[in-house]
């Protein structure tokens, strides 16, 4: 014994040497984390603090194109009309070539900031050529406009532009008594312009038109004021200043002084959506997450503490610094945390339960063949083991996350950004924190005198059944494939029954969300609405005295009868969320969800192919298009809106789902490198046998997670949270009677179109190809 001692040691030095490697680079990280987190507080969406989101679209004109520098700068003008608004801590972005995405935190009257924005500002100064009677008596080179009387106007082409103009300002002349009025300075080149056409102006004499200077705003004269008797004539005004007066109250005066002052718009621009979210939402946004965060981390923690013991609170403590380090990931890239992004950080909680779960099952199985001599050893073998599934596994998740990041806008962007954050962030939570301490804890003495206190060193009581019965459940595989076909075929035809509902983000349209005082019968509501001119309006209850109205665009008057028809039955009305998007969004939206949805399956096609040959990734995409209709057709059958929450969820269900035939076919590679002989539908058999106590202690912490949502989270959380628990029941069906059955069925096929002779049955009756009985090859 003694003489076998000294070839280990290089061992153990070198194991040492890497733990506390891992050890170091766990603590650096938590420290980075803790300090990002303490000193970088994270941007909370719209829907979480409330305010009002303008999606704006530039058009083209005759003379200018609306391509990326020009949307630039019409970002650029924006920002200084939000600027002089006084909004706190706004967000301007250009999206896409031609798009510009303003938020407005605070702000609860989107008609005003649409207003203000939406405005091309195109301020230009003109001569007066004369009056006149209407339109049509314009000549070559001149406008005819009515002025603020309604007295049409013979206007010069411009003498000066919005560019002449260096600052604008809106005052109270107290000592006139004559009211509010915005006061323009011109830049040098303008001043001399000014003086020049007032010069001109005043050679005219008093009362006569050409006397006048219009100032036009938008095609329209805002002041067409006389030149003063006191201007000489060719003199004009100088020191580069003018005031436009009119009858304007303090609001009117200062948002006409931010239009001239940040500038005209390089390119028209249209509101194609639009979104209002009361702050009372936010904050039970954030509280109903927050709490189905905590409860659902709790139940998962005391969930695989049962189950794993020791390893089991180690990987909680791990579980808390994967909080943590999403978080701070989070803060470090500036991302901002929406409704949605909230739940893909709680759901990424029971992920990273996953690679955990997948190292402890794989170190039990290490314990239970008596090869390793401690729970140390099982776990680095467990470790190594697993490494490969967890890897392919997230990766899978990430392209997801990738899809809704480049393919999708809005909240759901946001989504993929905190889905992608928290598969990484759980990737070094299991494969860095939780080995150090998992580890670390194994070489106690105390550890090893009571191995039991692990949690690993039995095998569990789902494996011990498992390998009592040895069920061979691929014994006719074409069963299965039949009984996923009518599953496929009851839920499909949901769709084609009952159609689907598509949200306004695919319609185009209004959505606006009431709290009124008394609880309001959504049949009454439409019938008054259908009386008051909204016959298509779609009336849903989201709550006790919430009520939510969905209808085709609305101009303010018509929503402001739709708020009228709700206060009355529901004794008073607040509006906590106002949405408006575009039919050309919509369009849009439902094109780009078709391309995720199909660059979804091409991609995890692609990968699972290149990871795991083309018969496995073949088998695996054809059970997440089984996932997918059926999701569908469940939401068809239960009437719930397809938007874009529901899109995340699908997504993310494309994702989850093939984690489980990740795992699998990773056994199944595995074991077709030891077992060569084995017939193929035996060792796919055992495969789904070693991996399912994974799978069902996996899909028992993600439930948790998602049952916490269901019940705590808000209204449309919960639709969020039922799409991905259906998700995860069908996805873990699939995995095991889809792609199982599937991938042997085209093995099968396979192996029979390379050779028309056929051996000896196979274990399962069926026959394998003569020659390969002895020698089962890698599809």
């Amino acid at each position: 014994m003694k003489r076998s001692r000294p070839p280990s040691r290089p061992r153990t030095r070198s194991r040492s040497r890497s733990l506390n490697v891992r050890a170091l680079v766990a603590l650096a990280v938590l420290a980075a984390s803790a300090a990002i987190a303490l000193t970088l507080p994270i941007r909370l969406g719209l829907d979480l603090r409330g305010g009002t989101q303008i999606v704006l679209e530039t058009k083209s004109t005759e003379t200018t194109e609306a391509d990326r520098e020009a949307t630039d700068r019409t970002v650029e003008v924006l920002r200084g009309r939000i600027d002089a608004l006084g909004v706190a801590e706004p967000t301007i972005v250009r999206s896409g070539e031609n798009r510009v995405v303003v938020e407005l935190p605070g702000v609860q009257d989107p008609k005003q900031a649409a207003d203000v924005l939406g405005r091309t500002a195109q301020l230009t100064v003109h001569p007066v050529l004369g009056a006149a009677e209407n339109a049509a008596e314009a000549g070559d080179g001149e406008r005819v406009v009515p002025d603020e009387s309604g007295q049409y106007l013979r206007l010069a082409e411009a003498a000066l532009t919005g560019q002449d103009v260096k600052d604008a300002d809106a005052r109270f002349d107290q000592q006139s008594g004559s009211g509010w009025h915005v006061t323009v300075d011109f830049e040098d080149a303008g001043s001399d312009r000014w003086a020049r056409v007032t010069g001109e102006a005043a050679c005219h004499p008093a009362g006569d038109a050409q006397r006048r200077v219009a100032i036009v705003l938008d095609d329209k004269i805002i002041s067409s004021p006389q030149v003063d008797p006191s201007v000489a004539c060719g003199a004009g005004i100088t020191g580069g200043s003018t005031q436009i007066t009119g009858s304007f109250d303090d609001a009117e005066a200062r948002e006409l002084a931010l239009l001239v002052k940040g500038g005209a718009l390089p390119v028209p621009v249209e509101t194609i959506e639009q979104r209002t979210i009361g702050a009372t939402l936010g904050d039970e946004a954030i509280s109903a997450g927050a709490w189905a965060a905590v409860v659902g981390t709790a139940l998962t923690a005391l969930f695989i503490i049962v189950v794993y013991r020791l390893m089991g609170a180690l990987a909680t403590v791990a579980l808390l610094c994967y909080g943590l380090i999403s978080y701070a990931a989070l803060a470090a890239v500036g991302a901002t945390l929406t409704l949605p992004g909230l739940a893909g950080f709680v759901l990424a909680i029971g992920m990273a339960v996953d690679a955990n779960v997948l190292v402890f099952e794989r170190a039990r199985e290490e314990q239970a063949t008596r090869t390793r001599p401690s729970t140390r050893s099982a776990l680095t073998a467990g470790f190594r083991s697993a490494f490969s599934a967890i890897a392919d596994s997230n990766i899978t998740t990430l392209i997801a996350a990738a899809l809704l990041f480049f393919l999708a806008s809005g909240p759901v962007k946001g989504f993929g950004v905190t889905l992608g954050i928290g598969v990484l962030a759980s990737m070094v939570s299991a494969l860095v924190i939780t080995r150090v301490l998992a580890e670390f804890a194994a070489g106690r003495p105390a550890v090893l005198r009571r191995p039991r206190v692990t949690g690993i060193s039995s095998t569990g009581p789902v494996r011990d059944m498992l390998l009592r019965r040895d069920p061979f459940l691929m014994r006719r595989p074409r069963r299965w494939l039949a009984a996923s076909l009518v599953v496929l075929v009851v839920a499909g035809s949901g769709i084609l029954v009952r159609g689907l509902d598509f949200g306004i983000e695919f319609t185009g349209g209004r959505l606006v969300e009431y709290s009124t005082a008394t609880r309001v019968d959504p049949d009454r509501a439409r019938d008054a609405l259908a009386d008051a001119g909204f016959p298509r309006a779609v009336v849903q209850s989201s709550g006790d005295s919430d009520l939510t109205v969905r209808t085709e665009e609305l101009t303010d008057a018509e929503a402001a009868t739709v708020t009228r028809t709700v206060a009355d039955l529901g004794g008073g009305a607040e509006r906590v969320r106002d949405e408006l998007i575009g039919p050309s969004l919509g369009e849009e939206l439902r094109r780009d969800a078709l391309i995720a949805l199909g660059l979804a399956l091409a991609a995890q096609l692609a990968y699972l192919a290149a990871r795991f040959r083309l018969l496995f990734g073949t088998a695996a995409v054809g059970a997440l298009a089984h996932d997918v209709v059926v999701l569908v057709g469940v939401f068809a059958w239960l009437g719930k809106p397809v938007d874009g929450v529901f899109l995340a969820a699908l997504l993310t269900v494309i994702g989850y789902s093939v984690n489980d035939s990740v795992v699998l076919f990773d056994r199944v590679r595995e074991l077709l490198g030891r077992e060569r002989r084995t017939p193929f539908d035996r060792l796919t058999n055992d495969a789904i046998l070693q991996t399912l106590p994974r799978t069902v202690n996996t899909g028992m912490g993600a439930v948790l997670i998602l049952a916490s949502l269901a019940v705590l989270a808000d209204g449309s959380l919960t639709d969020f949270a039922l799409a991905l628990l259906i998700g995860v029941a069908v996805g873990t069906y699939s995995s095991v009677f889809t792609a199982s059955p599937l991938a042997i069925v085209l093995h099968g096929r396979d192996a029979g179109s390379r050779s028309g002779r056929f051996g000896k049955p196979g274990q399962n009756g069926t026959r394998v190809p003569a020659g390969r009985a002895e020698r089962q090859e890698v599809p």
